[in-house]
């Protein structure tokens, strides 16, 4: 996962500066990730919000 960005809103891991979900700034500082693959079955991704699949970031800072 190294030279991966995350969003600052909604925690996505993306290789672009912009964030592809939300068009908002990536950062380059975060830590954990987690696989999303059926949103809507997932505890996890309920309590973070997720609505789509992929990987995402536990913590950005």
């Amino acid at each position: 996962m190294k030279n991966y960005k995350a969003c600052k809103n909604c925690h996505l891991l993306t290789k672009e500066d912009a964030c592809p979900n939300c068009s908002l700034p990536t950062a380059k500082r975060w830590t954990g990730y987690i696989i999303i693959r059926d949103p809507a079955r997932s505890q996890i991704a309920k309590k973070m919000n997720i609505t789509k699949a992929g990987t995402y970031a536990l913590k950005v800072m």
